[in-house]
């Protein structure tokens, strides 16, 4: 096995903690959660007993004034692009390993300036200088190991060349980050990585295959991992800013059309084309309304210009809810930011070789509608889950991903069976189900009808079948929402399910 290379590790701190608050350390106690569970928590929030991997109501058990907020991975890449660029400045050839940690070959570096501990003084004085005073750094025989140096007690640790194995010895065998080897190892009475090294490569192979062979030649300091150096992804965030605050959404729309053009021209430079886009909103007061955009192909400039005037629109309807910003449709708009989140190569969105297909044409003429018309003037229909007609149907607008709030895959018992009718009233409308005599129809506790329906909103019923029982969240207080279905077909030929409570009639949808 060829040697390892010497790199050089630069470590971060509590990143995500620092994405989420901005600012150096100290940081007020919280937690960053993620399905519940505590994936960050600053060092103040540690020396109460929080730690990452608790739940969360375990974390404010120990702490109950903790700051509880939630993780965002994109954050994190984001606020970790001006470190990775301001690196490259100083030390050509940096690779990101994740948001808060980065590393580069050492040999470049350390001849520059003298030497490697030399290097890391140098980059730390820069780091320091641009305000990231809590930056470590490790020196050592391959990433592995220059991340424990980096972690260790000391802000620059440099482990020369060949000691890896010696430096790795007392470390304990929960460092190599796996989910199942180091508690196998530790049920053995093997503790440490030096404990671990000591056993036999062959029988090590034998006992845990190919993935115990890699985290002993890790333990051993022997770290193969290929280094692939680049360069950082293109600044692609533009912005704008008005000396005079804009109250108008079409003044704000006409004024950044060219930060638009700016924002294309960057995307344009890498190759790139943009198809999700966050823009940021910052009033006069301070207040910052962000909103993430997506797109079914790929944003061009007049795309952005609409997306912020809709992004105006509708924070001046939130904000004419308010009474107290009800003279000021949105306060005077300062900044605008526009940060392209997803990017896709131009090549997976040329045209084809005979011009654009069906659905290219399609999708242009949808937008110029929703263009016309509103952000929420133009949607599109997915199934959900759920047992209501009203809850199985998500309406998106054009553009945006479809997320569905409850899986239509589980069972949901109780719930309509296909075909589904085509029209759904949202909400539900109030109908007349009557007896032949004209009086009302109920349903008792054992799910009889009172008498069989003769007329339907004023028609005269040619068949109908049911009733068919629906409770859902019985453990409510309020007993949950329940009633009995009937599919009615009225003398028009019009087929309609409704549903009773109590005495009290409503159509839920219409077959057509």
């Amino acid at each position: 096995m060829n040697a390892p290379l010497r790199v050089l590790v630069l470590w971060f701190p509590d990143w995500p903690l620092r994405a989420a608050l901005g600012g150096p350390p100290p940081h007020p106690p919280t937690a960053l959660v993620q399905a519940n569970t505590v994936v960050a928590c600053t060092a103040s929030a540690r020396e109460h007993g929080v730690r990452s991997g608790q739940r969360r109501r375990v974390a404010q058990g120990h702490l109950s004034s903790l700051q509880v907020l939630p993780h965002d991975a994109a954050r994190d890449e984001r606020a970790f692009l001006p470190v990775l660029q301001l690196i490259e400045k100083h030390a050509p050839g940096v690779a990101q390993l994740r948001p808060g940690l980065a590393v580069l070959r050492a040999r470049g570096v350390s001849r520059y300036h003298g030497g490697e501990a030399e290097a890391a003084d140098a980059l730390a004085a820069v780091l320091t200088e641009a305000g990231l005073p809590e930056v470590r750094i490790g020196v050592a025989d391959g990433p592995f190991t220059a991340e424990i140096a980096a972690r260790g007690p000391q802000p620059r640790t440099v482990v020369p060349a060949g000691l890896s194995k010696d430096f790795l010895a007392p470390y304990p065998v929960q460092v190599l980050r796996d989910e199942q080897i180091p508690d196998l190892l530790i049920r053995l009475g093997v503790r440490t990585l030096g404990e671990f090294t000591a056993l036999p490569a062959l029988e090590v192979r034998d006992r845990f295959g190919e993935r115990g062979a890699r985290l002993h030649a890790l333990a051993a300091g022997a770290d193969s991992r290929p280094l692939t150096p680049r360069p950082p992804d293109p600044e692609l965030v533009r912005s704008v800013e008005f000396e005079t605050p804009l109250a108008g959404a079409d003044q704000v729309a006409f004024a950044v059309r060219q930060t638009a053009d700016g924002v294309l021209v960057a995307l344009g430079d890498a190759s790139l084309v943009c198809t999700e886009v966050r823009i940021d909103l910052t009033d006069d007061n301070g207040a910052v309304f962000s909103r993430t955009w997506l797109h079914p192909t790929c944003f061009d400039a007049s795309d952005l210009v609409d997306r912020i005037r809709w992004q105006l629109e509708a924070w001046g309807a939130q904000n004419a809810k308010d009474p107290v910003d009800e003279a000021r449709a949105f306060g005077g708009i300062c900044v605008v930011r526009i940060v392209p989140v997803a990017v896709d190569d131009a090549a997976h969105h040329q045209p084809g070789l005979f011009g654009s297909g069906t659905d290219e044409r399609l999708h242009h003429a949808v937008s110029r509608v929703q263009t016309m018309l509103g952000h929420e003037g133009v949607v599109t229909a997915a199934l959900s889950g759920g047992r209501w007609l009203a809850d199985r149907q998500v309406l998106t607008p054009w553009g945006e991903r479809t997320v569905a709030p409850r899986d239509p895959a589980r069972p949901w018992p109780g719930s309509l069976p296909d075909p589904l009718p085509a029209e759904v009233f949202r909400p539900p409308r109030p109908i007349g189900v009557d007896a032949a005599d004209g009086g009302t129809i109920s349903v008792d506790e054992r799910g009889a009808l009172s008498a069989a329906p003769a007329r339907i909103n004023g028609s005269a019923v040619q068949g109908w079948a049911g009733p068919w029982p629906i409770h859902e969240h019985r453990w409510a207080k309020d007993g949950g929402k329940k009633g009995h279905r009937l599919q009615i077909v009225d003398d028009h030929d019009r087929a309609w399910l409704v549903f009773c409570t109590g005495e009290r009639w409503w159509a839920e949808g219409r077959y057509r």
